[in-house]
């Protein structure tokens, strides 16, 4: 990048290591639950403890951190986020489609923010 002082021109082996690490990692934690939680063997209650918990814990985490920085007191006084988050709870409890839910508030966010609430 000009101007930044960075180096962004990397070697043939950097890159190759670099992408090899990354394939490792996503391989790594794809493969890893297997191998420590083989099919013929009990999962631990912890651990279903924890694959029931956390998808509601994540999703919380995304909507604070989504909401952290929007103002009541600057237009447009929240209501693009208001008006979304509403969109995406009546779309959930009408259909309970998790995909269609949030495309649905992010597409109609979008569109508020581009050609609404300019």
């Amino acid at each position: 990048m000009k101007g930044t002082g960075v180096n962004m021109n990397y070697s043939t082996l950097q890159l190759v290591l670099f992408f090899g690490v990354v394939v490792l990692g996503t391989q790594l934690t794809r493969v890893l639950p297997f191998l420590v939680f083989p099919e013929n063997k009990e999962i631990p209650k912890y651990i279903k403890y924890l694959a029931d918990i956390l998808p509601f814990t994540i999703i919380g985490m995304l909507v604070v951190y989504c909401l952290k920085d929007v103002s009541f007191i600057q237009p447009p006084h929240a209501l693009p986020e208001a008006v979304s988050i509403l969109v995406i709870t009546l779309l959930h409890l009408w259909k309970k489609n998790t995909l269609l839910s949030i495309g649905g508030g992010a597409l109609l966010y979008m569109l508020l923010v581009q050609y609404i609430f300019t």
